[in-house]
């Protein structure tokens, strides 16, 4: 029997990418898709993969009993989680609810779903914190090499402005960015204190944001407390990456038009200094899709036992 999914937050690009792969998803159906612009419109009409006559509803904390469903998706803003969460905690405790922004990252009672490093912390949490895209990336870079660091990981970053939402603003405005990088919270963006607490060292994370839509780069900076060999910190990457069919591990450092579009991520590009004490390489991954929707996905497998890749093409290693 499928399992019954609510969506609000829809008409965001990762609410669209998330309505993309639900319906695509062999044991997932949408129970209702929420948006307060389209009320009353038909999804089909937004989305044509969606059968059947599904309307977008406005779905708020004091109506979302009349809304029942497995899993309720918060695809909102940093900061609009909490009522939801409260109202679903008081009248439908059971329902899993997978939040998408920033609110519960940071709350050890909430999993923290990134598979590829966290699902052994998965013991049937009800509660799940989707990581944030470039936290995402930078914690891919990184984590195999962390307990040989010295000193900080520094990671240059740079996404496509569909990171920046819909609302309007300089980084996601087509004209401001036309020929132009932009940098912003070059100190203490919240993906550098998400990164550095999960990975239990500190990063200092320095994010841009370009002209292209989708996708974006990590570079990673970082010491080693001993020397090691190109060679083996390549084969540290293939080994601890093995088996995980959406984190690829190549030689050359991948480019964002290799994955945008696509549903994992790749790390390669492992490029070696100062003696075998400084090794630099690069993460690259879709924003919306790894950096969100497909690892929500990913998540909700993890939550009803379905296979983790189920319903999503994998990328192959490099």
């Amino acid at each position: 029997m499928s399992k019954r999914i609510g969506l609000i937050g829809a008409r965001g690009h990762v609410g669209a990418e998330l309505i993309r792969l639900i319906a695509g998803h062999p044991e997932l159906e949408l129970a209702f898709v929420s948006s307060r612009e389209r009320v009353g419109q038909s999804v089909a009409e937004h989305h044509p993969e969606v059968g059947g006559d599904l309307r977008y509803v406005e779905v708020t904390p004091e109506n979302i009993a009349s809304y029942p469903a497995d899993a309720l998706i918060l695809a909102l803003p940093n900061g609009k989680a909490a009522p939801y969460v409260a109202a679903i905690d008081a009248n439908a405790p059971g329902t899993v609810v997978l939040d998408l922004s920033a609110d519960y990252r940071f709350n050890p009672d909430w999993y923290y779903g990134l598979p590829e490093l966290t699902r052994k912390q998965y013991h049937g949490q009800k509660r799940i914190s989707n990581p944030g895209c470039y936290a995402t990336a930078m914690q891919l870079a990184i984590a195999p090499l962390r307990d040989s660091l010295s000193g900080p990981a520094q990671c240059f970053g740079v996404s496509g402005f569909s990171g920046a939402g819909t609302s309007p603003s300089d980084k996601n405005d087509p004209e401001k960015l036309r020929d132009n990088l932009i940098p912003y919270a070059l100190t203490d963006h919240i993906h550098e204190r998400e990164a550095g607490e999960k990975l239990g060292w500190t990063v200092q994370f320095m994010p841009h944001v370009a002209p292209h839509f989708r996708g974006l780069s990590i570079t990673a900076n970082l010491h080693l407390r001993e020397p090691m060999t190109l060679h083996d910190i390549r084969q540290r990457y293939l080994d601890f990456y093995a088996g995980e069919p959406l984190v690829g591990v190549q030689d050359d450092a991948p480019w964002v038009s290799a994955i945008a579009g696509k549903p994992g991520a790749l790390v390669g590009g492992f490029t070696m200094g100062e003696v075998g004490r400084r090794v630099v390489l690069v993460s690259v991954l879709d924003n919306l899709l790894k950096g969100a929707a497909t690892q929500a996905l990913q998540n909700l497998n993890l939550v009803f036992g379905f296979p983790e890749t189920q319903g999503i093409t994998t990328v192959s290693e490099g």
